[in-house]
């Protein structure tokens, strides 16, 4: 990874170290529940359990990261391949029942826990997106391209847990100000530590009462 412009040294050590610690955990834990969600959305739909995207990493100067994000499948199967990629909508008929209650609870992203232990994500971060949107989003957002500047994205967020899915431009441009208020956090230790630790705090109170969107 490259050196650091503005997140203090202490933050990046402890993120990542807390990173890991976190994702062993959460899949030693969840790690049961993942044949039974796979059976679940197998019954549901057919398709493939785990679904595969292209995301936008971490970036720095002449540098972005690419990597494939994981999730538990929650729309039928090749749900955009008359549309291309476009966003989630309220009642999203491509949802499937299944679908719908893990994306509650968020726990369509336990598979995500594998690419926070590999180092493609985090935690806690902005969200990663598809390049099929990024160039779209940077042209009409000003500062969006920069959210994930020398940040790791995330699997959750301070602007996920305060707005939940994208839905329209509007939510984005909403949200790009809370990345960029996580990303100032990043500057001081104890500045990280009240932030991620009020993100996941957050995510888990989303997860036990299912008010995810």
């Amino acid at each position: 990874m490259k050196e650091s412009t503005f997140v203090h040294p202490l933050a990046a050590t402890g993120k990542r170290s807390i990173d890991i610690v976190i994702a062993l955990v959460g899949l030693t834990i969840t790690l049961p529940l993942f044949p039974i969600i796979a059976l679940a959305i197998r019954l549901d739909s057919p398709g493939p359990v785990v679904y595969q995207q292209i995301r936008i990493g971490y970036q720095m100067n002449n540098y972005i990261r690419l990597f494939m994000m994981k999730k538990f499948r929650t729309m039928r199967n090749n749900a955009e391949a008359a549309t291309g990629p476009v966003w989630a909508q309220k009642n999203d008929p491509r949802i499937t029942r299944v679908g719908n209650f893990l994306r509650k609870t968020r726990l369509d992203e336990l598979p995500q826990l594998w690419n926070v232990l590999v180092g493609d994500m985090s935690i806690v971060g902005p969200r990663p997106e598809r390049p099929g949107m990024y160039q779209k989003l940077e042209h009409n957002i000003p500062f969006y391209s920069e959210r994930t500047f020398d940040v790791v994205p995330g699997i959750t967020g301070l602007a996920q847990v305060n707005m939940g899915y994208d839905q329209t431009l509007n939510d984005v441009k909403n949200k790009v100000a809370y990345d960029h208020a996580y990303a100032l956090a990043l500057t001081t230790p104890w500045g990280w530590l009240k932030m991620d630790f009020y993100v996941i705090f957050k995510t888990l109170y989303v997860m036990v009462t299912g008010k995810g969107q």
